[in-house]
């Protein structure tokens, strides 16, 4: 791993904070290779695609690694950062596509965990876009501002109907895209995962299911490790 010096942007009224890491591997090449002996099967409902576990290995060292930095780009959790750690393919197309995966999403509500994407993959697919939902304002959603927002989607859906079958774009008519990472290969992003966001699909490529041609990403989830 070849750390420098991360490069921060920020974002919803300089709320949230967003750092990339540029040639993040000294040899993306060779974690490619590694993906693609690997056994992908789909685990979570919410994912479009398939994913396999990072070595844990290789999850312990990049956790030693990259603690300091969260410390200082996060703020300090108070004990080391646990991670988990997963190659990732998005592979279902536009068609196939259940309600959940046509929204902004968020990987979870707690603030404190961290989210990274490290693109692996040189298809026409981009990065990750980040949202606002328009009639609450929420950019990023906590265990207290969730049930309010959740009832908003609900509502507006059942008047407007079920999204269309795509992954969401500029996020009308409901959200607005308010930032995008570059899907820069070799890139690492870190950013909170209570986040509303989503990769950035083009709806008319094709999803590879082979790691050397499809989207490959690297993403995991640093959380403060139980005390």
């Amino acid at each position: 791993m070849a750390l420098a010096d991360g490069r921060e942007e920020y974002f919803d009224n300089a709320d949230q904070r967003l750092v990339s890491l540029d040639n993040f591997l000294v040899d993306p090449d060779h974690a490619i290779s590694q993906a693609s002996l690997q056994s992908f099967a789909k685990i979570t409902p919410q994912y479009p695609g398939v994913r396999a576990p990072l070595d844990p290995a290789v999850q312990a060292a990049w956790a030693a690694q990259l603690s300091p930095l969260l410390d200082q780009w996060f703020g300090k959790a108070g004990r080391p950062w646990a991670m988990q750690a997963w190659y990732s393919l998005v592979t279902t197309p536009r068609e196939a596509l259940v309600p959940m995966q046509r929204l902004p999403h968020v990987d979870g509500t707690d603030p404190q965990q961290i989210a990274m994407m490290l693109y692996l993959h040189r298809t026409g697919h981009g990065g990750t876009a980040f949202f606002r939902h328009r009639s609450t304002g929420l950019a990023a959603l906590t265990a207290e501002t969730y049930p309010r927002y959740a009832a908003a989607v609900r509502a507006e859906y059942g008047r407007t109907g079920l999204p269309p079958a795509a992954y969401p774009t500029d996020g009308a008519p409901h959200f607005e895209r308010i930032h995008i990472a570059e899907g820069t290969f070799n890139r690492a992003v870190f950013y909170r995962g209570n986040l509303l966001h989503s990769g950035v699909i083009d709806n008319d490529a094709p999803l590879s299911a082979d790691p050397r041609e499809g989207r490959l990403t690297i993403n995991a989830f640093f959380r403060p490790a139980p005390g």
